[in-house]
């Protein structure tokens, strides 16, 4: 079920928040994976954090009415927005697919990729890279006087070869905010092929069938 107010057939829902250049559509995939639960697609609007701020807790207080229980599932940049934004609902369980977890930390590996210095962003405001991504001072900005504050019962699955964020952005949000962490050896950053979203898929099962917990080194990721 994709639409916003779905017929209720169980006391549980699942909520999916895709990532950059998803869809809501995505949500399908997750249907019979959780069988007993009804699962909806978030199919929002909002480009930064303080959209999402608003728009994300009001669509979840609207679809959350009447369910005794509510699963997150989100990816990428749709878990950056949902930390800013869902952090204070009665959510039961968060699963988190390559979420961007540090967003001042990206935006600085950013400028680094592309050679801009903080006193050039904020003079210019924003900056237009070779990569596809424009930088912006406000962004940067919202993101330091917004700290994540996240203790939702979390499980991330993570891309041993991210280029978005490194190991050690992602064990240091799983340390401070108690989130367990599976990685996939050789998985990337968009969990798409075959292997992968079989690797997915197992993940989300029972803790006493899931993969099991793979350690990497920690090392930066550089495009």
């Amino acid at each position: 079920m994709l639409n916003d107010n779905p017929v209720k057939k169980s006391h549980e829902l699942v909520i999916y928040v895709h990532g950059k250049g998803g869809s809501v559509s995505e949500s399908e995939h997750y249907v019979p994976l959780f069988p007993d639960r009804d699962v909806i697609g978030m199919d929002y609007q909002a480009q930064t954090p303080w959209q999402a701020t608003a728009e994300f807790s009001e669509y979840y207080d609207t679809v959350s009415q009447g369910y005794d229980s509510v699963t997150l599932i989100a990816n990428s940049i749709g878990a950056y927005f949902s930390l800013c934004s869902l952090a204070d609902k009665p959510i039961k369980k968060a699963y988190f697919i390559s979420p961007v977890v540090d967003m001042e930390k990206l935006i600085s590996d950013m400028m680094l990729w592309a050679n801009v210095t903080e006193k050039e962003l904020e003079t210019k405001r924003e900056i237009p890279t070779s990569f596809g991504e424009t930088l912006s001072w406000e962004h940067l900005r919202w993101v330091r006087e917004h700290p994540i504050e996240w203790t939702i019962p979390t499980e991330i699955l993570y891309g041993e070869n991210d280029n978005m964020q490194s190991t050690k952005t992602v064990n240091g949000f799983a340390e401070k905010s108690g989130a367990e962490v599976t990685v996939m050896p050789n998985g990337e950053h968009w969990f798409h092929t075959g292997e992968q979203m079989r690797f997915l898929d197992e993940w989300l099962k029972p803790s006493n069938d899931k993969v099991k917990f793979v350690q990497i080194k920690d090392k930066e990721r550089i495009p």
